[in-house]
């Protein structure tokens, strides 16, 4: 509760400030099939508009990218209420879902997860 709580701060500072973010890639198979056979690191987000988890997760996986050490990661979201098929090739049930691969590999997974420092440290092994 109180990692949530730190990042609708964190939001909410965000939106006051005027800083907007740059929506990531729509999830594609063909895509994503792409970036695993080119070996790039992926983040794939499963969000839902109605999900406050969501809403709190995404500005804080923002700001991470934002690091130049995060610059090669390529993110593509896929959407909780329209893309069924891509949840079950994910292997997905629940939004708020942030999935890390190197290539073809999947390298983590979390659910849920607003923390900053946990979701970086989650980000860090798609490196």
């Amino acid at each position: 509760m109180k990692s949530l709580l730190k990042s609708l701060l964190l939001a909410s500072s965000l939106i006051f400030t005027g800083t907007v973010f740059a929506e990531p890639a729509a999830f594609t198979q063909s895509d994503f099939n792409q970036l695993q056979k080119d070996n790039k690191s992926i983040l794939i987000e499963v969000h839902a508009p109605w999900c406050p988890t969501c809403r709190a997760q995404a500005p804080v996986v923002d700001l991470i990218l934002k690091k130049s050490e995060y610059q090669s990661i390529q993110v593509l979201r896929v959407d909780f209420d329209s893309q069924k098929d891509a949840l079950k090739i994910l292997n997905v049930s629940k939004q708020s879902t942030l999935i890390v691969y190197k290539g073809p590999k999947e390298m983590g997974r979390s659910t849920g997860d607003t923390s900053p420092a946990s979701i970086e440290k989650l980000i860090q092994k798609a490196l």
